[in-house]
């Protein structure tokens, strides 16, 4: 679990926008069949559920820090769907935050049984100024920019246009979170002493989960590490190696397959339009 403070942050606004929750209120409206308006104290008295969510910004580099793992507790979305009733085309559900930044999850996914919630606090504590207090969109699986509005006044279910974070077209329109890995022990560049060496990281597929992480050194065959338990599909993996390390300067690797099978690709490509991809890299001196 990442702390609060040490999350990571995708702001959209120059100053964080300061929101008075007793006159915030949540319209949900469009092309649904009982559209309703919400203040916080009603969001507040509704059923709730509490649940580990890793979140991931489709920014994230290849090793990046963009990704973060907390406890999530709000009303579930499905729940607020089911009540308004949106009609059979209205194949997304848009919101938007006070800065003015919008966001469509697609409804089918959102509906789909995942813990999809209008999150009112993080990590045991009220929601964040800094993470969209009063209340933030957690979609599971999905990148924030299809998904994360903070502070929504009102929220359509409609058709729409898939645009990018800063405006323009060319983004993936549905975002799912894809496979992925990280080393974070050893440090890239680091010196480390002969023997044996732990490797550790993290791996995720949110809403998918991880089966198997591998790690290699200097293209030598794939060794499987060892997974850490984890709450659901929908938070990340730790995992671990014991490399038994030669003297010399090595390359490792780390690659994941999720429980749908899938391994991640090798093949290195750049954030847009759907996310980094290719393998987490590092070298190390063994003295």
């Amino acid at each position: 679990m990442i702390p609060n403070r040490d999350f990571y942050r995708i702001d959209t606004a120059l100053v964080v926008p300061q929101v008075d929750p007793t006159t915030w209120t949540l319209k949900i409206h469009g092309m649904v069949d009982k559209p309703i308006t919400l203040t916080y104290a009603q969001l507040l008295a509704r059923p709730m559920i509490q649940r580990y969510i890793t979140l991931c910004c489709v920014s994230n580099p290849v090793g990046g820090d963009l990704i973060g793992n907390a406890l999530f507790q709000g009303v579930p979305l499905k729940d607020l769907l089911e009540e308004v009733r949106p009609h059979a085309d209205a194949d997304q559900m848009v919101g938007r935050s006070v800065d003015g930044f919008t966001a469509g999850s697609p409804t089918a996914v959102v509906m789909d049984g995942r813990d999809a919630m209008l999150a009112v606090a993080m990590n045991g504590e009220p929601l964040p100024i800094e993470h969209g207090f009063p209340v933030r969109v957690v979609v599971p699986g999905l990148y924030g920019y299809v998904s994360a509005t903070n502070g929504w006044p009102s929220w359509s279910s409609r058709r729409s246009r898939r645009t990018t974070p800063t405006g323009s077209t060319g983004w993936s329109a549905m975002g799912p979170i894809k496979t992925e890995s990280r080393i974070d022990t050893p440090k890239d560049g680091s010196r480390q002493s002969n023997g044996t060496v732990p490797v550790a990281g993290v791996a995720w597929a949110q809403h998918r989960g991880i089966s198997k992480v591998e790690v290699r050194v200097d293209d030598q065959p794939w060794q499987l590490a060892t997974l850490e338990p984890v709450p659901s599909t929908d938070t990340w993996r730790q995992w671990r190696w014991d490399w038994p390390a030669t003297t010399g300067r090595h390359r490792l690797q780390v690659r994941a397959t999720d429980n749908a099978g899938d391994t991640q690709t090798s093949d290195i490509a750049p954030e847009p339009p759907d996310g980094a991809t290719g393998y987490h890299t590092i070298n190390v001196t063994i003295s």
